[in-house]
């Protein structure tokens, strides 16, 4: 059967089927004589399960190790039940603690009495880990904040204007042993804060949604958390590129080592903490 009446069967846009074939979730065959993909009634049952599934919350790399058999469903509806009455609980008593909060007419931030909602304060705080793990890890949203992007692509176009005067009408972009393998006009140093830009406004979004698929709770953070990283790279690249045309640095491997290993320990850093058990 074709797409659209895959659709009218399953109820779900083409874009979603789409992505569960790109994902191999499913994979239909080809008809050789016109290369459309032609979809099994097999085809529709899997993909409205891996629908179902994903309103229950599980996500696309779980579902994928379902199907491989690698996890029963079992096993894993019972961690999301687990996760799900974890979930419910704390709302139930925040939700308790709200309706409390309105039952004072004369509430407000001046007077709040926190003691006076929550006596046992310490329980009260170790019985919300995941808040102050989030807390903890504040580094990564101010990295990944539009303020250090800013400053990112400043930086770049900065260097691109006060190094233009004095740089030779050929620049490096690709390096192999030390030595510049390739080499374009100088006016291409304009291109790197031009590449942040890009990032930001089309990078950024694409990487945001897919990251949003497998890390549920924390994927816009890890968005921009990367995304403010590759820019980083970028003015690291520039100021490399700088420095190589008038012989003070040789290898830009080494510098993007250390970008990588910096950033990459700091965010696994933050991860394990945010998401440490007790």
């Amino acid at each position: 059967m074709t797409i659209k009446e895959v659709e009218e069967k399953t109820g779900l846009a083409r874009s979603n089927i789409r992505f569960y074939e790109k994902e191999k979730l499913i994979q239909p065959i080809r008809n050789e004589s016109n290369g459309y993909r032609e979809y099994t009634e097999k085809d529709v049952e899997d993909i409205k399960k891996i629908a179902y599934l994903r309103t229950l919350g599980i996500s696309i790399e779980t579902i994928h190790r379902i199907i491989l058999k690698e996890i029963s469903l079992r096993d894993v509806i019972g961690e999301q039940m687990y996760k799900l009455d974890e979930q419910v609980v704390n709302l139930e008593k925040a939700k308790i603690i709200c309706q409390s909060m309105l039952a004072d007419s004369k509430i407000s931030y001046e007077n709040l009495d926190v003691e006076a909602f929550v006596p046992e304060l310490e329980t009260y705080w170790q019985s919300n880990p995941k808040i102050f793990r989030l807390d903890t890890v504040g580094f990564l949203y101010m990295w990944g904040g539009f303020l250090v992007w800013a400053i990112l692509t400043a930086a770049c176009l900065a260097a691109a204007l006060i190094v233009w005067p004095i740089l030779p009408n050929q620049i490096p972009i690709q390096w192999n042993g030390g030595e510049v393998s390739s080499a374009v006009g100088k006016i291409f140093i304009f291109a790197y804060p031009l590449a942040c830009i890009v990032i930001r406004l089309l990078f950024r979004p694409y990487l945001r949604n897919k990251l949003q698929i497998y890390t549920w709770c924390y994927g816009e953070m890890i968005t921009d958390y990367l995304t403010n990283f590759f820019c980083f790279v970028i003015l690291s690249v520039e100021v490399f590129t700088v420095l190589y045309v008038h012989d003070i640095a040789t290898h830009v491997t080494t510098l993007l080592l250390i970008d990588s290993l910096i950033f990459l320990g700091l965010f696994i850093w933050g991860m394990k903490t945010l998401t440490r058990k007790d």
